[in-house]
């Protein structure tokens, strides 16, 4: 007898690692600016950590809250991810433009201590001389994404340089989660590379591409929309989707309406971009909530939970959360 297959699971695809190598993670997070410390005491009251192990203790107090709100979220896994250092034209790190940095081999210990709720999306710049060999290895260890912010990487996904690097990600059945759409929580070292046309070269060569945030702008003033010509593109390419993370925010709120007024809701998959905090009033002053789903989420201090169940009262519907289980298997 054949047995059944197994339900599809369900994972938040967006979810980053943050660490300070307070524990031997070789993580760095820097706060360059007024403006970055209060963002980032935003982000550890969403985690629920107190202000201070900004001064030491970062590593392990972060990767053992995401893991009690993954238990406790309701859903069965999350994609949590690696950060590259930018990279200039020679394959030189730029790390004096990077903001923080997660080593690949830290997120592949992390997530393979996790019982299985984290998936692992490595991090690797295109342009780096070792691409490929770090690519073959992660893999070997287990990864199934890899993460990277072609507009804050200074990462340009369409030069024929990189086009082995995209023919292996094809051929080992990486997914490609790529940011998308405008960035103001990380330095942008290229705003060209913020549209979804960056994604057309690894697309031609097989690989399956998630653009995160919608491609929608981040800020008025700040960035483009790019949300239309995503929709366009996946008419082109059936193996192109999309990612709802941060929509539960007021700058990026509107993109998530647009997305569920449009053929393109079938592409989309479930994300938080955790720490980014959470919140319903965005989407409640675009019309998708009712106030009653704003005030029941504010009262669940599990923000994992609290994104997803406002992602189902704004209309993203079970599929979105299982979706990329599926794509993986495939």
């Amino acid at each position: 007898m054949t047995p059944s297959p197994r339900p599809l699971r369900r994972i938040d695809c967006h979810v980053h690692l943050v660490g300070d190598g307070s524990d031997g993670s070789g993580c760095l997070f820097r706060l360059p600016s007024p403006l970055k410390r209060f963002l980032a005491r935003c982000m550890l009251s969403e985690v629920g950590l107190d202000p201070s192990v900004l001064k030491g203790g970062l590593d392990r107090a972060y990767r053992e809250a995401l893991l009690r709100y993954v238990e406790d979220s309701g859903l069965d896994a999350a994609v949590v991810l690696a950060q590259d250092w930018p990279y200039d034209e020679r394959g030189e790190p730029l790390r004096e433009r990077g903001s923080f940095f997660v080593p690949n081999d830290y997120l592949l210990e992390v997530c393979a201590a996790s019982g299985g709720r984290f998936i692992p999306a490595v991090s690797i710049h295109p342009y780096r001389p070792d691409a490929c060999r770090e690519l073959e290895r992660c893999v070997a260890r287990g990864a199934k994404v890899l993460k990277l912010l072609p507009n804050c990487h200074n990462a340009d996904c369409n030069a024929p340089r990189t086009r082995d690097f995209w023919k292996l990600m094809a051929d080992t059945g990486t997914v490609f989660l790529s940011h998308t759409g405008g960035e103001y929580s990380v330095p942008v070292i290229n705003r060209d590379y913020e549209s979804p046309e960056i994604l057309r070269q690894p697309l031609e060569l097989g690989v399956t591409c998630i653009a995160a945030h919608g491609a929608g702008a981040s800020a008025p003033l700040i960035s483009r929309d790019h949300t239309e010509r995503l929709v366009s593109m996946f008419r082109e390419y059936p193996h192109l989707y999309c990612d709802n993370s941060a929509l539960c925010t007021p700058n990026r709120a509107g993109t998530a309406k647009r997305l569920l007024r449009s053929d393109a809701v079938g592409r989309v998959l479930h994300g938080s971009d955790f720490p980014v905090p959470v919140s319903g009033l965005g989407p409640w002053a675009r019309g998708l909530l009712p106030w009653s789903a704003v005030r029941a989420a504010s009262r669940d201090a599990n923000p994992l939970r609290r994104d997803a169940g406002l992602k189902r009262a704004m209309g993203f519907g079970d599929e979105t959360f299982t979706r990329l289980d599926g794509l993986l298997r495939a």
